[in-house]
């Protein structure tokens, strides 16, 4: 029997971060779009996944086929938002051969070296890949700033040239989703305290994942310019809360397979002769009889 649909808005639409969006405003605990329960939404992802699957073989046949298309996921959020759920419970229902995984750390010396979006280009995702960034360029607007990492007018100068490089991304055939999971305060204490309180999550916890969560005004306050300056038509922000990982999960899934499903595609042409073939295959089964 198959699973509800029970998303009564399209969540592009819901989470889109427009010209109103306030994050203050933000219920982190809230299922916006989706009328079902936990139940329901557990019952309907894995559905979901199996239409993204398909979809994502497509993109990856159009690419052997020389094709030029791709698309990338960017995951953004603070320390315990999701972002590794979404890569293993949503990404992680595709082959894994069609994905371009690249995560985002403290920059190494020659990163450092180089224009902040160097080490960025090198990681998108070639034809008929589905690329995910786990953090991405926006750290250079988030961390930077929240830290005092490099000057005001360095870092405010960002926003522009950010949205121009996507554009030329965009326009040179890649797809861009931006996911930002937002997790609420006391939720993220929570799921901080339980890694400390599980020894099979000790290896999750950072010290320095205190010193971030102190800084949390000022994170709030960088997130909302991000998603005021550069939610743009071609790379628009999805907002997603977070609190719920079940729901985070499905809205991420049906954003995903929407978009793929939008790129209308189809399966390449066979460049030989089918009929031919099967002849060929026909013979070579019956000389072995």
């Amino acid at each position: 029997m198959a699973a509800k649909d029970l998303w009564t808005t399209d969540p592009r639409i819901e989470l889109r971060a427009g010209p109103d969006f306030d994050l203050a405003e933000l219920d982190r605990n809230g299922q916006p779009g989706w009328e079902g329960d936990k139940d329901d939404g557990e019952a309907y992802l894995p559905e979901r996944g199996e239409e993204m699957s398909e979809l994502q073989e497509r993109l990856y046949a159009e690419g052997r086929d020389d094709g030029t298309r791709s698309v990338l996921l960017i995951l953004q959020g603070l320390d315990t938002a999701g972002k590794g759920g979404i890569v293993r419970h949503v990404v992680g229902m595709v082959d894994p051969q069609g994905v371009a995984l690249a995560s985002f750390g403290v920059p190494t010396e020659e990163e450092l070296s180089h224009h902040y979006l160097w080490r960025i280009e090198k990681e998108l995702p070639p034809a008929g890949r589905i690329g995910v960034f786990d953090r991405s360029h926006y750290e250079d607007v988030l961390v930077v700033r929240v830290d005092e990492l490099v000057p005001e007018e360095v870092w405010r100068e960002r926003y522009d040239e950010i949205n121009a490089w996507e554009k030329k991304v965009v326009e040179g055939g890649t797809t861009i989703i931006k996911v930002a999971l937002m997790v609420s305060y006391a939720e993220q204490g929570e799921r901080l305290m339980e890694r400390l309180e599980r020894p099979d999550k000790y290896w999750k916890f950072n010290p320095g994942d205190i010193d971030t969560r102190s800084k949390w005004p000022a994170f709030q306050e960088a997130y909302a310019d991000v998603f005021r300056l550069t939610s743009t038509d071609h790379a628009p922000w999805y907002v997603v809360p977070a609190d719920k990982k079940w729901y985070s999960r499905l809205a991420v899934t049906e954003i995903l397979t929407r978009t793929l499903e939008e790129m209308d595609l189809g399966w390449p042409e066979a460049d030989f002769d089918v009929e031919e073939m099967r002849k060929a295959l026909d013979a070579l089964e019956e000389s072995h009889r």
